[in-house]
């Protein structure tokens, strides 16, 4: 990834972070004493040198397994934990969502840890009075605020810390996994005003398992494995990879994967269930690689498998712009279709009425997959197209409206 000095907001170089990891510590002053060789310990590195930049108003996630450094890596961005080796250099001012919670006083209500907390992220009085009202408003915590935060659900204590967050006037904003709490209505507020956020120039890193979350909001993503870079790129590039290499380890032994940070190449593997042709059609059935914005569009999807799997499938689709800018993504399994069936050999197809990109190129990747996420077949740029249209308009695709205008006659 390219970076300029000008607009570099964060640099990591070669940064390492080690644990001790003790047999058996010993927990009393007595026992420490008594049994010091009880006290032996190994040390575990859990990131063995990473380096990366990311400019101003980027949006970058961090993905890899349990146990990767994925959170630790945030942590030492947020100097919570110092490193091992390496370092950090941050530009303006940082807000972190690390761990739920963190930093608020149970006996203390949600107004006083509102202040408390904003200061730590160092906002004045008059700033933090200034925006009080905007940070409860945003909580919808009205009726609780005065109440110590003990009192609070999980959810209820994610809501005030998000508030917060995210109302400081922050120049990088940090968050671990903390919107994976929240009922659904407020996880989709958190992540419109996320998207403002980034708008607006603010620097965004965020590890989350949530693939689609991910790609709804993210320039970039950094595929960390054992503490490592593996890849860093697009979403649309390193996320097929990743499930793919998540599922083999579910289910079996993963190829080695290559100790580099470019693009890595899709693993080579002979396919028993697989796309044998991917197409779109008109709505007279003839094949097309171009069409109008608000033509009636098919996507057309013909398989063989050998042997016919016993589980059922999901079927994914993406849909990116030219400048890999994610559109539209969805698959059987969130539009609750279930029990899909795969025969020796089939055709499916996914219509599209109206089509309402405006002009432009696209292109569809297309999953075949097992319901853990396994991809039995992932087509990148399966079927790639051009919109066209007369009318000049901006954006991604056209909302249906009509004009009401009074004229001179009028």
């Amino acid at each position: 990834m390219e970076t300029t000095a000008t607009n570099t907001v964060i640099m990591v170089r070669d940064l390492k972070k080690k644990f001790r990891i003790y047999a058996d510590q010993g927990r009393s002053l007595k026992e420490k004493l008594l049994f010091k060789k009880r006290r032996s310990y190994e040390e575990r590195w859990v990131l063995g040198g990473v380096s990366f930049e990311i400019r101003k108003g980027e949006a970058v996630a961090l993905v890899g397994r349990n146990g990767c450094g994925k959170s630790t890596l945030l942590k030492l961005l947020s100097r919570i934990y110092y490193p091992d080796g390496g370092s950090v250099k941050l530009e303006g001012r940082v807000s972190s969502l690390i761990e739920l919670g963190a930093g608020f006083h149970p006996d203390m209500t949600g107004r006083e840890n509102i202040i408390t907390n904003a200061a730590i992220f160092g906002l004045t009085r008059k700033e933090i009075e200034s925006r009080m009202d905007e940070i409860i408003e945003f909580s919808e915590l009205e009726p609780f605020i005065d109440t110590p935060v003990r009192t609070y659900s999980s959810g209820m204590y994610m809501r005030l810390a998000f508030s917060v967050a995210i109302h400081v006037g922050a120049d990088i904003l940090l968050i671990d996994e903390i919107l994976a709490v929240g009922d659904a209505a407020f996880q989709a507020k958190c992540f419109e005003r996320l998207m403002e956020i980034k708008a607006s120039g603010t620097t965004i890193v965020i590890v989350s398992h949530s693939m689609a979350q991910l790609e709804r909001i993210c320039d970039r993503t950094i595929w960390i494995d054992s503490g490592n870079i593996r890849m860093d790129d697009a979403p649309s590039v390193v996320h097929p990879l990743y499930l793919d290499y998540m599922g083999q380890q579910r289910h079996g032994s993963p190829k080695p994967l290559p100790k580099a940070t470019v693009p890595m190449e899709e693993p080579v593997q002979e396919k028993t269930v697989r796309w044998t042709d991917i197409c779109l059609l008109n709505d007279k059935g003839e094949r097309i690689d171009k069409f109008c914005t608000g033509d009636t569009v098919t996507l057309q999807l013909t398989y063989e498998a050998n042997p016919v799997p016993d589980e059922a499938v999901l079927i994914g689709l993406a849909l990116y712009r030219a400048d890999r800018a994610l559109c539209y993504g969805t698959n059987t399994q969130r539009e609750h279709i279930q029990n899909i069936r795969l025969k020796e050999k089939g055709t499916m197809t996914c219509t599209f009425s109206p089509m309402n990109l405006i002009a432009g190129s696209y292109w569809f990747d297309v999953a075949l997959r097992r319901p853990d996420m396994f991809a039995y077949d992932y087509r990148s740029k399966a079927v790639q197209f051009t919109v066209y249209n007369t009318i000049d308009e901006t954006g991604i695709a056209r909302l249906a409206h009509t004009w009401q205008i009074p004229t001179d006659t009028e």
